[in-house]
């Protein structure tokens, strides 16, 4: 079943910092089975809090995206951002209706 890696940027205190983690990790994550579906872009919050940046990846299975997220490689890789970034972070099964 297909999961989504779901990342909601409450605050980003450097764009320098948080580019370069999506040019190291871009790689390690497609590396993993992951395909990126949303990487910001133009939004509208309705509803509840708004996030500056919203990032959402599809991976084949669960274990796929909770192996790439505890990666030596990827945490090397959000060391670059965490200390000037704050997110919410979540692995979600997607739903089957089948």
């Amino acid at each position: 079943m297909k999961v989504y890696w779901i990342a909601l940027y409450k605050k980003i205190d450097s764009q320098e910092n948080i580019k370069k983690y999506g040019a190291k990790v871009t790689d390690i994550i497609k590396s993993y089975g992951g395909i990126p579906l949303v990487r910001g872009g133009k939004f509208n919050t309705l509803e509840g809090e708004t996030y500056p940046r919203t990032v959402i990846w599809e991976f084949p299975s669960y274990e796929k995206a909770m192996e790439c997220h505890d990666s030596k490689e990827y945490q090397e890789g959000w060391a670059i951002a965490k200390d000037t970034t704050e997110r919410n972070l979540q692995i979600v099964e997607a739903f089957n209706i089948e």
